[in-house]
């Protein structure tokens, strides 16, 4: 293998993936409690977990009471239970209307292990699933973690928590101090997890002390935003988002005007409050479609609040939280996230008359589309009218606070902080590029999992194994890296150091700088807040 820092070439990256990512199969046999099941004994009991392919897996362990006798308060632990309960199946999604199985019971989490009890120290891989604050599981086939924990000799842990009004509702202004938490239970969910961990990972092979907390998209936010949280100081050691940033949280005054819309949406005066807490969960879900009364698109929005009590202060604003410094931190963004989620005919085959208007509520800051159109076509001379809407609402939309982050995390001067792009593209959907979520079955192994794009020939593999390697040494060491990789630099200013993760990879400084500096030109508002 090349030494780390060498250059690697494409034919040497699929070399080195070849038998490399083990690609999760999903059709399972049957399966259920049997002599030599592995038991674990945490803080609150016994649990039962199974053997799938070696490694050991325990699905929807308990770490938080039911919420629904103390909806939107602070989460509380467990009861302890006697004997020993099966760990088969994973637990219940927060109340949505994206999941299957879902109640207000949902404090659960997940755990692929190589080992048990054997008095290993493993990293420990702590993924929090996207879906902004209102949606989605730590139970999807994505995230599965058998690939990772085989791979890595790594303990996976993947967590359900309360979402959207469930989680984020704001009524601190509302009502009396039991609900003055409540614009972030969610995140207090996550602090208790990881507390979870803390206490209980050992057991399960794992070690307390090198915690990986990372996540995508809405997962990243959520890790961004409890770096800023001091109830979250101390437990985890490392951190990395996924085309997920927090660069601020929802101001009081934002959060209060949502709380009035959704309350008018699901039927209950400001005065009468404490209805909120006997409404069947269903009316709550129905009510999340209200119309954000802050934001000119989509329904009502729900993210962490700045409380002065659980977030005294923004995650990113005016600098990045100084209780994390020390943290390393990975911070990742696809090369066309807005494919993902803009999509339909109004978005390809248009003109150049087209494109301003559709340019406008989609860049999601304030600047004059005919002069970003006239930019791009200055700097990209070969580009099609669709092609600078992707190239600019991505830049302007989904990569900004990234930079952002980077940035304030570079001037703490900590040498800590590693950036990467994802140019390599879907082989199954070519003119999807590298959408958002693309990163995460790369990342997981779970290449044939349903609706992933990545395919698994063999430079999804190689792209695979070295991005997987990446995150692993990671959790590790607290420097990722890869035997397919360069040496990946820490960000810095003003080199703004990247890994462009493509066949071959590359170390290359400010990517896109072009891009970057133009829409610097404006001031950026963390859509939400």
């Amino acid at each position: 293998m090349p030494h780390v820092g060498a250059p690697v070439s494409r034919r040497e990256v699929l070399r080195l993936a070849a038998g490399g990512v083990a690609l999760s199969g999903f059709a399972r046999l049957a399966y259920g409690a049997t002599p030599d099941s592995p038991v674990v004994r945490t803080n609150a009991g016994a649990v039962r977990g199974f053997v799938d392919d070696g490694i050991r897996v325990f699905r929807g362990i308990r770490y938080g009471a039911d919420t629904a006798p103390r909806r939107f308060r602070p989460p509380l632990a467990p009861r302890p239970w006697d004997g020993v309960v099966d760990a088969l199946d994973y637990g219940a999604s927060c109340p949505q209307s994206r999941e299957d199985v879902v109640s207000e019971d949902c404090l659960f989490l997940n755990v692929w292990t190589p080992g048990v009890d054997d008095g290993r120290k493993r990293p420990v891989m702590f993924y929090i699933h996207g879906g902004a604050y209102s949606s989605g599981s730590g139970s999807s086939p994505w995230y599965d973690g058998r690939a990772l924990a085989r791979r890595g000799d790594v303990v996976v842990v993947t967590v359900n928590h309360r979402l959207n009004a469930f989680g984020y509702l704001y009524l601190q202004r509302f009502a009396d101090e039991r609900y003055a938490d409540s614009g972030n239970c969610g995140q207090l969910d996550l602090v208790l997890a990881l507390k979870w961990v803390r206490d209980n990972i050992a057991a399960f092979g794992g070690d307390p002390d090198r915690v990986l907390a990372f996540g995508q998209s809405g997962g990243g936010a959520k890790v961004a935003t409890m770096m800023a949280m001091p109830a979250a100081a101390g437990l985890f050691q490392r951190a990395a988002s996924m085309s997920g940033q927090q660069v601020t949280a929802s101001g009081p005054g934002n959060a209060t005007e949502r709380t009035l819309a959704y309350l008018d949406a699901v039927g209950v005066a400001p005065s009468d409050i404490g209805t909120l807490a006997t409404l069947p969960a269903d009316r709550l879900v129905a009510g999340l479609s209200a119309r954000d009364p802050v934001l000119p698109y989509g329904s009502v929005y729900f993210g962490p609040v700045l409380d002065m009590r659980s977030l005294r202060r923004h995650p990113f604003y005016p600098d990045a939280a100084p209780q994390s410094a020390g943290i390393p931190m990975i911070l990742g963004n696809t090369h066309d996230e807005t494919r993902a989620f803009l999509r339909g005919e109004e978005y390809e085959d248009l003109t150049w008359d087209e494109l301003p208007d559709l340019l406008i509520p989609n860049m999601r800051v304030d600047i004059r589309p005919e002069f970003v159109v006239a930019e791009y076509r200055r700097l990209f001379p070969s580009l099609s009218p669709t092609q600078v809407f992707f190239k600019a609402t991505t830049a302007a939309r989904s990569w900004r606070s990234a930079i952002i982050e980077a940035e304030e995390r570079a001037k703490q001067g900590g040498d800590n902080t590693y950036v990467y792009q994802l140019d390599f593209g879907s082989p199954e959907e070519p003119e999807m590029g590298a959408p958002h979520t693309f990163d995460i079955p790369l990342v997981f192994g779970t290449l044939g999992a349903p609706r992933t794009i990545t395919g698994t020939g063999p430079e999804a593999r190689a792209v695979s194994a070295m991005m997987s390697d990446a995150f692993i040494r990671f959790a590790r060491d607290g420097v990722p890296g890869s035997d397919a990789m360069p040496a990946w630099k820490p960000y810095t200013l003003p080199n703004r150091e990247t890994m462009v993760i493509d066949l071959p990879p590359r170390m290359e400084n400010d990517p896109r700088g072009a891009e970057r500096r133009l829409f610097a030109t404006v001031p950026y508002v963390q859509p939400g807040t």
